[in-house]
């Protein structure tokens, strides 16, 4: 039986009488790519809220590697090694796509504000940050300005930021959201690639995506967990089914 790395144990969010996020309980295997599905309003973002901090439980408790997280706040959490992409996306758009990565390796050193100091350290960070824009395709964009960048492109720049902060666990909110059919291949490949050694939970509404690539799929509705398996016993749920579209499985399988 392969570790579990992320735990919550009856997880809930409420706000103002709604209930959010409703006693869920989940569990991310290390190694996995997980993904978090539902229909729209189904409480996915609210959950990776909870996971990163963001938004503090009602009640409930998240445990990493064991250890109870709950009462952690953000940045401790991503000093554990859970990071969340667009905590660290590439903020600076008028920078290169190199100088982007560099300062994503800058925050891991603690050094953001002295790197004028070492040309020698910053040297460096060039070798390593090149290294992860090997890892996402992108060393032929490394000297190009990010704000440039095509979008799918730019998806690609915040995971090899994220990648630098060295995520034990990466949580992905929409990876292909808004993309063309294209950066979601080549996107999708991408997370594929850089989830070896590591866990991966995302967020994801594209079915395709999820299908081709996930180990197991939990889904929510209305905030509570309704189902969890594979994409085969997920997809062929009576009760997906229905809350995806009412009754024919066409629309789960093109869902997006």
């Amino acid at each position: 039986m392969t570790p579990v790395i992320l735990e919550t144990k009856h997880l809930t969010k409420e706000f103002k009488g709604f209930t959010a996020v409703s006693d869920v309980n989940l569990q991310v295997q290390r190694g996995h790519i997980h993904a978090l599905i539902g229909p729209n309003g189904a409480g996915k973002t609210t959950c990776f809220n909870l996971l990163t901090k963001f938004l503090i439980p009602t009640s409930g408790q998240i445990l990493f590697n064991g250890r109870d997280i709950t009462s952690l706040k953000p940045s401790q959490i991503a000093r554990q090694g859970v990071i969340r992409s667009f905590q660290i996306s590439a903020v600076f758009p008028h920078l290169t796509v190199l100088e982007n990565v560099r300062i994503g390796l800058q925050r891991k050193l603690g050094t953001s504000f002295h790197f004028w100091k070492s040309e020698k350290s910053l040297n460096k960070l060039n070798d390593r940050a090149m290294e992860l824009l090997a890892e996402v395709d992108l060393t032929s964009f490394a000297d190009s300005v990010t704000v440039d960048l095509p979008y799918g492109r730019k998806r690609a720049l915040e995971i090899a930021t994220t990648l630098g902060m060295e995520p034990e666990l990466m949580l992905l909110d929409e990876p292909t959201q808004g993309m063309g059919h294209e950066d979601v291949h080549r996107v999708t490949d991408l997370i594929k690639k850089v989830s070896a050694g590591r866990t991966i939970l995302m967020v994801e509404h594209n079915m395709s995506v999820v299908s081709g690539i996930c180990d197991k799929i939990s889904v929510l509705q209305r905030g509570a967990l309704l189902a969890e398996g594979t994409y085969a016993e997920v997809s062929s749920n009576p009760q997906v089914m229905e809350a995806y579209m009412g009754t024919s499985a066409g629309a789960l399988e093109g869902a997006h």
